[in-house]
C-alpha cells in the first residue's frame, strides 16, 4: 500500500521523537485534512507578517523568468520548480533535466532552466514515477548562510497543543537528524493561552546557536511564525533552513506551510491559493461529490459508509490475504447518486478485480441501497464481481433483491465470509486476466 504523506521529513521525525513514548499501530493512512501551498505563496505570506525571506518572484513562462531575474539583479540566484513534493533538488524531470532546484548566474540561465522545467513533470522520492507537473518556477536571490537551523511549528495530538520543533542542524533532512543525532532536536510545548513568550522564543534562539547580534531578530521571527500559525489556522509551518546570513540577517530560506481544511470558511484567501493540479485527480473529483477517497496500491475496491467501518473493512481484507485498492467513505447517506460516483472512482483503476460493498443501512434503508446498487451496476454494465454486505434496516429485503437481480452481485451477511469471497473473486479474475479468458462466478468458490 502506498502511504500518502504530504510532509514526509517533519512527519517522520516527529513520529521518531514520540514513538518510544506512545507506539501506535497504523495499518492504513487516513485522508489528510490540510491544504499545502507552493513555496512562493508561503514566502509571500510570511513577508506580510514581517518574516525575512530572500527577494524573489514567481514566473509562469521562460520569458517571465528572464524578466524577473533581471529585476532581482546580481549574478547569483536560485530557480526552484514549484511542485508540491519534497526532495525537489534531487528530483528528475520527464525530459531528463536533473534537479528541481538549481543555482543560476544570469537572466539567460533563468530563461533556459525555466523553459526546461515549466510544463514538465518532476519525479521525486515522494511523487514516484508518476511525477507532478511544474506550472511555475520561483526565482530568488541566493543568500549565503553563516549558520543554518531547522524550525517548525505543528499541532501535537498527544498534548493537544502547538509544539515547536527546532534543531541546530538545518538544511538537511530532519528525519536523519532525529535518527542519528536526537540530542540536536529541541522540543518546546506551547501553552495555547500564553502563546510564545519573549523568554521562550529567546531561549529557543539561544539554544539553536544564533550569534548574539541576531538573538533578538531570531526571537521576533519565531514569534511572528507562531502568529502566522494561529491566525491562519495552520497545521504546520516548517522552515528549513532558517538561516543567519553572512550579513547577520535572519531569513526563512525555504518554507512549507499547511492549513486545516476545516477552516476554509474563514480562510478564504488562503484556500483560494489551492493548486488542484498538484493533487490526485480522483481525490479532487471525490471531494467535489462529498466522498472521502484515497487511492491505494491493491486490487479490491472498497465502498463503505463511515470511516471506522472503512478502516475495519480494509483490515479484514488484508487479514484474508487481499489488498485494498482504495479507502472510500460515502458518508451517512449512501444514495444511488453517491454509489454511482463511488463506482466511477473505483472502476477507473484498471487494477481493480473485485469490489467489496460494506454498508450499514441506518439513515438509508438497506433495500433502497440494494435498489440503487442494482441500478448503478446495470447502467454501467459492470462485469467486475461485487460482494455486498448490507446490514441494518430491511436487510432481508435487500438480500432478496440482490439475489434475484441476476447480476454479478453476491449478498453475504457475515463480514468474514464477505471479505474471504472478495479476496477469492479477486484472485480468480487476476488469473483469468493473465491467461486472457472469461470467468463465471458462484458462491461455491
Amino acid at each position: 500500500m502506498q502511504k500518502i504523506v504530504r510532509s514526509k521529513p517533519l512527519a517522520t521525525a516527529w513520529k521518531g521523537i514520540q514513538q518510544q513514548q506512545a507506539p501506535v499501530r497504523r495499518p492504513f493512512q487516513q485522508q489528510k485534512r490540510f491544504l499545502s501551498i507552493h513555496e512562493y505563496l508561503s514566502a509571500n505570506l510570511l513577508k506580510t507578517y514581517g518574516v525575512g525571506v530572500p527577494k524573489g518572484e514567481v514566473a509562469r513562462s521562460a520569458a517571465e523568468a528572464e524578466t524577473i531575474a533581471k529585476s532581482i539583479g546580481g549574478d547569483d540566484m536560485v530557480i526552484k520548480a514549484q511542485v508540491l513534493a519534497g526532495g525537489r533538488g534531487k528530483g528528475t524531470f520527464d525530459n531528463g533535466l536533473k534537479g528541481g532546484v538549481r543555482v543560476i548566474y544570469s537572466p539567460t540561465e533563468a530563461k533556459m532552466f525555466a523553459d526546461q522545467m515549466i510544463g514538465h513533470k518532476l519525479m521525486t522520492k515522494q511523487t514516484g514515477a508518476a511525477g507532478r507537473l511544474c506550472n511555475a518556477v520561483y526565482i530568488c536571490e541566493r543568500k549565503f548562510a553563516r549558520r543554518e537551523f531547522y524550525l517548525a511549528i505543528l499541532m501535537d495530538r498527544q498534548s493537544q497543543a502547538p509544539v515547536i520543533i527546532a534543531s541546530s542542524q538545518g538544511g538537511m533532512d530532519i528525519e536523519t537528524v532525529a535518527k542519528e543525532s536526537p540530542e540536536a532536536i529541541i522540543t518546546t510545548n506551547i501553552d495555547i493561552h500564553k502563546g510564545v513568550t519573549d523568554e521562550m522564543a529567546r531561549n529557543i534562539a539561544t539554544d539553536l546557536g544564533f550569534s548574539e547580534q541576531c538573538i533578538e531578530d531570531a526571537k521576533d521571527t519565531i514569534q511572528k511564525l507562531y502568529k502566522v500559525f494561529m491566525e491562519k489556522d495552520a497545521t504546520q509551518i516548517e522552515i528549513n533552513p532558517l538561516s543567519e546570513t553572512s550579513d547577520h540577517q535572519v531569513l526563512a530560506m525555504d518554507a512549507k506551510l499547511t492549513f486545516d481544511d476545516n477552516a476554509d470558511f474563514r480562510q478564504k484567501e488562503v484556500f483560494s491559493w489551492r493548486d488542484r493540479s498538484q493533487e490526485d485527480a480522483d481525490e479532487v473529483k471525490a471531494a467535489e461529490h462529498g466522498l472521502n477517497f484515497i487511492k491505494l496500491d491493491g486490487d479490491i475496491g472498497c465502498l463503505v459508509n463511515g470511516a471506522g467501518l472503512a478502516m475495519a473493512t480494509m483490515d479484514i481484507i488484508k487479514l484474508n490475504g487481499g489488498q485494498p485498492a482504495n479507502f472510500l467513505d460515502v458518508g451517512g447517506g449512501a444514495t444511488p447518486q453517491a454509489i454511482k460516483q463511488a463506482f466511477d472512482l473505483i472502476t477507473s483503476d484498471p487494477k481493480v478485480t473485485a469490489i467489496f460493498v460494506n454498508i450499514f443501512g441506518g439513515i438509508v434503508r438497506c433495500d433502497a441501497i440494494a435498489q440503487g446498487l442494482i441500478s448503478v451496476v446495470e447502467s454501467m454494465n459492470l462485469r467486475t464481481p461485487i460482494v455486498a454486505r448490507l446490514q441494518g434496516t430491511n436487510m432481508e429485503k435487500a438480500h432478496q433483491l440482490i439475489n434475484e437481480s441476476g447480476l454479478k452481485i453476491f449478498s453475504i451477511e457475515d463480514l468474514q465470509n464477505a471479505a474471504e469471497k472478495s479476496v477469492q473473486f479477486s484472485k480468480v479474475v487476476k488469473m483469468a486476466r493473465d491467461i486472457d479468458v472469461g470467468v463465471e462466478f458462484n458462491l461455491g468458490l
